[in-house]
């Protein structure tokens, strides 16, 4: 008789399936079955539909950090910040005010933004002084999962908690699953009084390591358990918002338990399948996830110990991000999920202009600390790289530290090249990417007619903010000049 119920229950799956127009699975998970990692959403006060506008307040408040209520900084008073959703297209209105002790901004990690929109001080609009407001007033074009967080010591105040997620859906793409989690993976660091640790703890050598907090967070929340019905996917959508530590997802005793479709920019080429899924400070994925084992059992999901330099991995311990609870159901078997994909043109590298970017680090022996460089320069005295509208550059970007970084290109998407010099399949459009310790990458970028002064930067923000950062001059930019607070 189990037998039997099991087989109707899968049988009329398949036949919700395959008379759905949108060609998706139906909503067969237990009742709430994401409600402890849910996000709270921002409120759309905008009755046109294709404009999103809502008001953002950063301020301080008490929030539970892993059982203990501990004063961070805040977008609306949670961490992290509330889920902005949009579609490809609309126009997007943030009435931003500012109630932190210290001034601020919002910069919007990935979305090809107008300068005056990107966030930074000093380059595209003044500091928010405490009390002060300003609008963030553009049209996204682009479908993905973007991220929002701020410019100004950004180290300290991402640090504290000053990150959010931008969910941008295109209503076109049919990728089969109904069941989606936004996932945003951040991590703080909490004293033994309960208080934030100072951003300067560790001196230069942590700055040199790049500082993780000592708890790590899943939607500010630490290992809490969500349902799941054996056999029914799940699209998770990720963003690493932490300011150096980088996840390395694993579901232990799943072999290629993640169906990759997308990342920074929507959509790749085609699907990929891996065992693990690694996220370097700045990155998003766009993962299908099929719960699997015995109904009423219990899967963990960990991050794994990744090797991104010295320190990085000696003496430490995997971390637990989340459960997943099988529901005492009898598992489904879904039918295949239609194919996925997206037609991406490979840059073309004849014609295009070389620039080689060298990142190191050295000890500056007037100060006494340690300095990133860039072409041995450290942001405070960089030299931006010069680009014309319409250009296409290919970057060799060669890392002669024993740390990696992932390096993030303001406001514009790169296509990265393998070790032939051909593009990485599957293709996909990325605005940050990790160049290993002591390795090279060479990316392909071409720039539209958006002009201004575009930062670049490795997104282990104390690595920003010890050198590692420049900009691009895209066409003739006249401006204040290098005042910009990392």
């Amino acid at each position: 008789m189990h037998k039997i119920n099991h087989l109707l229950v899968s049988f009329l799956l398949v036949i919700t399936i395959s008379s759905s127009t949108r060609a998706e699975t139906a909503a067969v998970q237990p009742p709430d079955w994401d409600s402890t990692l849910r996000l709270p959403e921002a409120q759309d006060m905008n009755p046109d539909p294709r404009i999103v506008e809502i008001n953002l307040d950063a301020r301080v408040a008490d929030v539970d950090v892993a059982g203990r209520r501990v004063p961070t900084w805040t977008y609306d008073g949670g961490i992290p910040g509330p889920l902005i959703r949009a579609n490809v297209g609309d126009r997007l209105i943030v009435h931003f005010t500012n109630h932190l002790p210290s001034p601020t901004t919002v910069h919007w990690h990935g979305v090809r933004v107008p300068i005056q929109m990107d966030g930074v001080p000093g380059i595209s609009q003044p500091e928010v002084q405490t009390g002060g407001a300003f609008t963030y007033d553009f049209v996204i074009p682009d479908a993905g999962l973007y991220w929002y967080h701020p410019h100004v010591d950004s180290a300290a105040q991402v640090g504290f908690g000053l990150s959010g997620p931008l969910l941008v859906n295109d209503p076109s793409e049919k990728v089969g699953v109904t069941d989606e989690l936004v996932l945003v993976l951040h991590d703080i660091e909490v004293d033994d009084n309960g208080a934030l640790a100072s951003p300067e703890s560790g001196g230069t050598a942590a700055m040199a390591f790049g500082r993780e907090g000592n708890v790590v967070l899943v939607n500010g929340k630490k290992n809490v358990v969500i349902q799941a019905r054996a056999g029914v996917p799940q699209r998770w959508r990720v963003v690493n918002t932490a300011k150096s530590r980088y996840f390395n997802l694993d579901i232990p005793d799943s072999t290629k338990a993640f169906t990759r479709i997308g990342s920074d920019n929507g959509l790749i080429e085609y699907p990929v399948k891996s065992s693990t899924l690694v996220l370097a400070p700045g990155e998003r994925a766009d993962v299908i996830v099929t719960p699997a084992g015995k109904p009423g059992s219990e899967i963990q999901v960990m991050s794994q110990l990744y090797n991104r330099g010295y320190g990085s991995v000696e003496f430490r311990e995997a971390e637990k991000l989340f459960r997943i609870a099988l529901a005492n159901q009898p598992a489904i078997v879904a039918p295949p999920l239609p194919k996925i994909g997206r037609s991406i043109e490979p840059l073309k590298k004849d014609g295009a202009t070389p620039v080689s970017l060298e990142l190191n680090i050295i000890m500056n022996n007037q100060t006494r600390k340690n300095e990133f460089h860039i072409n041995g320069r450290p942001f405070w005295r960089a030299k931006p790289i010069l680009a014309k509208i319409g250009e296409t550059q290919i970057w060799t970007v060669n890392n002669t530290t024993v740390w990696a970084h992932p390096m993030h290109l303001h406001g514009f998407f790169f296509q990265v090249l393998d070790k032939n010099g051909a593009p990485v399949r599957p293709l996909e459009w990325k605005d940050t990417v990790n160049v290993p310790q002591k390795q090279t990458l060479q990316l392909l970028v071409r720039f539209d007619e958006r002009p201004g002064e575009w930062m670049v930067h490795c997104h282990i923000l104390d690595h920003a903010e010890g050198g590692l950062m420049t900009t691009v001059q895209l066409g003739d930019v006249t401006g204040p000049g290098h005042t910009h607070k990392p």
